[in-house]
């Protein structure tokens, strides 16, 4: 028989698994100063708007999401931005340029283009504005070029000797104006010896003048070029009779090489 006093049983909430060590601190007991913290109410948080379809998750601590940031376009580099103000700056310089420098090309070098009749034996420059011509406008002429008014033709001639030049610059000269021009009255401007090239020549240039009102004045120029086998003739026409027409005929004539 068991002589011991009864004990009082702890309720089972104080029980614990395993049984507390010597060492283990006392656990509170029931009450309602050791309320559990799990017990504790938790607190309300703001509701933020739902996530939108296709947008990441907010991020720790903001209440909205956070809407994507545009594709930035990179700039162009600093080189090509330089390189494009350069050329846009020195556009009309490199133009000037190019500009000075053809005409420097024009005026240092290259010589006019000219005309080679190899059957007259001749060749003669081409000014400004004048052009070649394939069939001269008068038989027995070789070659031909014009510019507006104005035209001149070359062909090979009889042998001439120096003494004969003159005579035979005015037999063509008469026989010229009435084929080509056809005068009502005819003026003698120019009779005189010259030289082309090393070779002795003769020009005579006459004036023409018609009586009607239609018909302008009109210039012919006649070259006849000595040759011991082959003479050169040339002749040069132009309606109305200008100085500036007098003068380019001169200078093709002049050139005769």
């Amino acid at each position: 028989m068991d002589d011991r006093p009864p004990r009082r049983r702890p309720p089972y909430a104080t029980r614990v698994w395993p049984p507390p060590t010597p060492d283990d601190p006392p656990r509170p007991g029931p009450g309602p100063e050791a309320a559990p913290a799990a017990m504790e109410t938790p607190r309300p948080v703001a509701a933020g708007p739902a996530p939108r379809a296709g947008t990441p998750p907010p991020g720790r601590g903001e209440g909205r999401p956070r809407r994507p940031r545009p594709r930035a376009i990179p700039p162009p580099p600093a080189g090509a931005l330089i390189a494009l103000a350069v050329l846009v700056a020195g556009g009309g310089l490199v133009a000037g340029l190019v500009h000075a420098g053809l005409g420097l090309l024009r005026d240092d070098g290259e010589p006019p283009p000219r005309v080679v009749d190899a059957l007259a034996g001749v060749s003669y420059p081409l000014p400004p504005g004048w052009r070649a011509g394939k069939v001269a406008p008068v038989t027995a002429f070789t070659s031909v070029a014009s510019h507006e008014n104005a035209v001149v033709m070359a062909r090979p001639g009889d042998p001439l000797r120096p003494s004969g030049l003159r005579t035979a610059a005015e037999e063509l000269g008469e026989l010229y104006s009435r084929m080509l021009l056809h005068p009502d009255k005819v003026t003698v401007v120019e009779d005189r010896g010259v030289t082309v090239n090393g070779r002795a020549a003769h020009v005579r240039a006459l004036r023409a003048e018609y009586r009607d009102v239609v018909n302008a004045p009109a210039y012919l120029r006649v070259m006849v070029i000595e040759g011991e086998r082959s003479g050169t003739v040339v002749v040069g026409v132009a309606q109305p009779d200008e100085p500036r027409l007098r003068g380019e005929i001169a200078t093709v004539m002049t050139g005769l090489r």
